[in-house]
């Protein structure tokens, strides 16, 4: 702590208030009333108004700091709007002559983690009043904590251009490789003129750790099994997920299947290139999702795989498009790589900011 600071409990700085459903009657009235944030559910600058009411309990304002206290976001800040706020948000309201807003925003950035640890309930995660009121905040001067605030915006703003570039590259390379992937013009026929179609015997939970072949479910993770039912090239598409998100995979050599994984096999190799296959199968999967059946959860019927059209140019074709498309999938994966380990760069470099800023080493 920096010589001079103070510290005190947020009760001392604060006034809190904790939200109240309103009763359900006069919510959901399509923007006449009051905007509503009826679960913790924040966006990446302010909360996510999903309702509407004309009997607001709990009013938050926009010099307030949002914390969500209940829930799968449990913990989520956000600055303040005015609005009603449900059971699962608190609105900390600063004493502005000792407290400022945005210092107070950026010193609850690192609470998240402490506060979930210190949460309450079983069924559902859950800061209490007592919790939040008994944290205890550095509290430099006004003039300090303006000074703060200022180096965490712009250091703030630095991270989030950054991680903008990151995603620009990366959304430009996947667009590229969609581009090739979806521009084939040629002639289609069923799926099912080229290929036999069958399934694995195993039930999902054959898997062992170690085992010497892949064992191929509907997961996207490929496991592992001490011993093997086919021995050839495929193309393996899960036949059923919670939600019709599938999956398609290419593979070659001695391997296992889940009882609902399709399992595909050229019958025509002077058709078609099975890697070929294997990207019209994968740009296949939103028109499978759309077709799929079942309530809670979503199956693909053989009928459904038999009779999809792929487009067919020649072989020589073929391969001049899966060099390409290969290629530019490599790419997509290598910026993919790259954003995900920059996140995780960007991600402590906000921790390393946070802690200096209010240990008094900014």
């Amino acid at each position: 702590m920096k010589k001079g600071w103070e510290t005190k409990t947020l009760d001392a700085v604060v006034d809190l208030v904790m939200g109240q459903a309103p009763p359900s009657k006069d919510c959901n009235l399509e923007g006449r009333g009051t905007p509503f944030v009826k679960v913790g559910e924040f966006g990446s600058d302010r909360p996510v108004i999903r309702e509407w009411t004309t009997n607001p309990l709990r009013l938050a304002r926009k010099s307030d700091v949002l914390l969500c206290v209940v829930g799968a976001t449990c913990g989520k800040i956000n600055l303040g709007e005015d609005c009603a706020i449900g059971r699962s948000v608190a609105a900390i309201r600063p004493n502005t002559s000792r407290l400022n807003q945005y210092y107070l925003y950026y010193f609850m950035m690192t609470l998240t983690e402490r506060l979930r640890s210190g949460s309450v309930g079983a069924a559902q995660t859950v800061i209490s009043k007592e919790m939040i009121n008994s944290v205890e905040v550095p509290l430099p001067t006004l003039h300090e904590q303006q000074r703060i605030v200022t180096l965490l915006d712009e250091a703030f703003d630095g991270i989030a251009t950054a991680k903008a570039n990151a995603e620009a590259n990366l959304k430009s390379a996947r667009e590229l490789f969609e581009s090739h992937l979806y521009g084939v013009n040629a002639k289609t026929v069923p799926l099912g003129e080229m290929v036999k179609i069958t399934t694995g015997k195993l039930d999902a939970n054959a898997a062992v750790d170690g085992g010497q072949y892949p064992f191929f479910t509907c997961s996207r993770e490929i496991y592992a099994i001490d011993h093997h039912a086919f021995d050839t090239e495929a193309i393996l598409l899960a036949g059923n997920n919670a939600v019709g998100d599938f999956n398609v995979k290419h593979y070659k050599g001695k391997f296992n299947a889940y009882q609902r994984t399709y399992v595909i096999t050229v019958n025509e190799p002077t058709r078609v290139l099975y890697r070929f296959l294997y990207f019209q199968m994968l740009k296949s999967l939103k028109k499978f999702k759309e077709q799929s059946v079942g309530a809670g959860t979503k199956f693909l019927k053989i009928g459904m795989i038999k009779d999809l059209e792929i487009t067919l140019p020649s072989l020589v074709e073929q391969a001049e498009i899966v060099s390409t498309v290969d290629s530019l999938r490599e790419e997509a994966q290598r910026l993919e790589e790259i954003y995900q380990q920059k996140l995780t760069a960007l991600d402590d470099l906000k921790k390393s900011l946070l802690h200096q800023a209010f240990s008094g080493q900014l």
